[in-house]
């Protein structure tokens, strides 16, 4: 028989994700505290917003804190670069077999 360890995260009473290692569901549990954090602030605005909008941008802010905080600092996004073509080697590059 095996034993097999699993990292359950529970907000509320309420199974939210299971994990093989404990960085990962601590890192999950991070983010899910960070999207409270959101959730609230977002809630206090002038900007009203319906219970489930609130609920999904403060899980896609806080998903995404590592892009947005150089944003927050004002520095600007990278842009992905576009992958250029493989050149084919030149018959002069070619070893000799």
């Amino acid at each position: 028989m095996a034993v097999i360890v699993k990292y359950i995260v529970v907000r509320n009473g309420e199974e939210k994700m299971t994990f093989a290692t404990k960085k990962e569901a601590d890192a999950y549990d991070k983010m899910l505290d960070i999207a409270d954090n959101l959730f609230e602030f977002l809630e206090s605005s002038k900007i009203k917003f319906s219970e489930n909008q609130l609920e999904d941008i403060s899980l896609l802010l806080a998903d995404n804190k590592d892009k947005l905080i150089p944003i927050l600092r004002g520095v600007k996004p990278k842009k992905k670069a576009a992958k250029k073509p493989e050149q084919k080697e030149s018959k002069s590059k070619k070893t000799k077999a």
